[in-house]
């Protein structure tokens, strides 16, 4: 019942650790009017996300930015063409002016107290409104990127209203850490939020790479050679189940946020690695249930569980290598990280090369043994039975 009793905590615990990669951020929001934006990015600090399409034939992009806020304060969305913090951000700010309703202006920020009043930004604004529901402002705008450029630096923020005008925002904390960057063509974000798109993207990569790449075909190693050790039994069992199923639940977490990055990038698709992954979850997941029909040693079945358990490791360890490639590829992080990984398999090869020369001598000459004796039994019980037939 114990053994029983394993994987079932195993499987809970796993999906508590899956949920919240798989919780809707950006994804989650919906727009009056039916608005469909192809990419989002949850910005992480001051409950934000933001929403667009690039439209690369006139080099603009439609935008909504969300974020929670009282009614009796304002937010802000910018972009700073020639910096990366509030000075110099052409910003769209959001609120309810003296009348209580919901405005939306342009402001292009010249120090750190303006008086902020609707003016001209130093690239075009074709449309801009706001609304608010929920505890939530948001602005739609059509803007003209500045330059041309698809990467840029973008702030957002939060404050106060007083008299139906934007006044000033905290100095500390999220407030002064809300600004990144944004490439409107690829939906890769990055900034202090730590909550960007090209964070979670690392984080995906990370999972990944420990637990398909280096967790699982050390367990397989673990298994293949430790059980050739008398003195290791059943060590190496329970060594083998710790590091697949860690393996399995580290995985299956990174597996869960690369279909969350995926869902987010419309238009994006990496066919060969998405198909991978999932032919990965699929295969391993059928390996972790066959623990529940694992037959006993002694069962007539046992070898045919035992070909299928080989065949279907072997399988899961050669994808998962080849598509931890595929997104070295797609990341393109720097060298070190692919070398350190290159390093890491190498090592394992090689300890496996040396283990593999060590424990053949081991496991033929117990064959050779176990047949001797099995040759030996059977013709002991023919000249007895010989004898036998001689004296009667």
């Amino acid at each position: 019942m114990a053994a029983f009793m394993r994987p079932a905590i195993l499987l809970s615990f796993l999906f508590s650790l899956i949920l919240p990669c798989l919780a809707q951020n950006c994804l989650s929001d919906t727009f009056s009017n039916n608005r469909l934006y192809t990419l989002c990015s949850s910005l992480g600090l001051l409950s934000a996300t933001l929403h667009w399409t690039y439209h690369p034939s006139n080099g603009t992009a439609d935008i909504a930015y969300v974020a929670q806020q009282e009614s009796s304060g304002f937010v802000a969305w910018a972009i700073n063409p020639s910096g990366s913090d509030m000075i110099g951000a052409n910003s769209i700010l959001a609120f309810h002016d003296s009348a209580g309703v919901v405005t939306a202006i342009t402001y292009e920020f010249s120090n750190y107290t303006p008086s902020v009043r609707d003016s001209n930004l130093s690239f075009r604004v074709y449309s801009r409104e706001a609304e608010y529901s929920d505890g939530k402002y948001t602005i739609y705008a059509t803007v003209a990127l500045p330059g041309n450029r698809t990467t840029l630096n973008t702030v957002w923020q939060a404050g106060q209203v007083s008299g139906g005008v934007p006044v000033s925002h905290a100095l500390s904390g999220d407030n002064i850490k809300s600004m990144g960057s944004t490439d409107f063509l690829t939906g890769e974000s990055s900034g202090s939020g730590g909550s960007s798109r090209l964070h979670r993207k690392n984080i995906h990569g990370v999972l990944d790479a420990v637990s398909w790449g280096v967790l699982m075909p050390l367990g397989a190693i673990i298994a293949r050679y430790l059980k050739v050790f008398k003195w290791a039994d059943p060590a190496w069992f329970y060594l083998h189940v710790a590091c697949q199923c860690s393996a399995y639940i580290i995985g299956v977490a990174g597996w869960g946020l690369g279909l969350k990055l995926g869902s987010e990038s419309n238009g994006i698709t990496y066919d060969s690695h998405r198909n991978i992954g999932i032919a990965l979850f699929c295969l391993a997941t059928l390996q972790i249930f066959a623990l529940l029909l694992r037959p006993n040693k002694k069962n007539k079945y046992r070898i045919y569980w035992n070909i299928y358990h080989h065949s279907v490791g072997y399988c899961v360890i050669i994808l998962s290598i080849v598509n931890i490639f595929k997104g070295f590829d797609i990341l393109d992080p720097a060298k070190k990280w692919k070398r350190a990984y290159i390093a890491v398999i190498a090592t394992l090869g090689g300890i496996a090369l040396v283990l593999e020369a060590v424990t053949w001598p081991i496991v033929l000459k117990r064959r050779s043994r176990s047949s001797e004796k099995s040759h030996h039994g059977a013709n002991g019980a023919n000249v007895y039975g010989g004898r036998q037939n001689q004296v009667a």
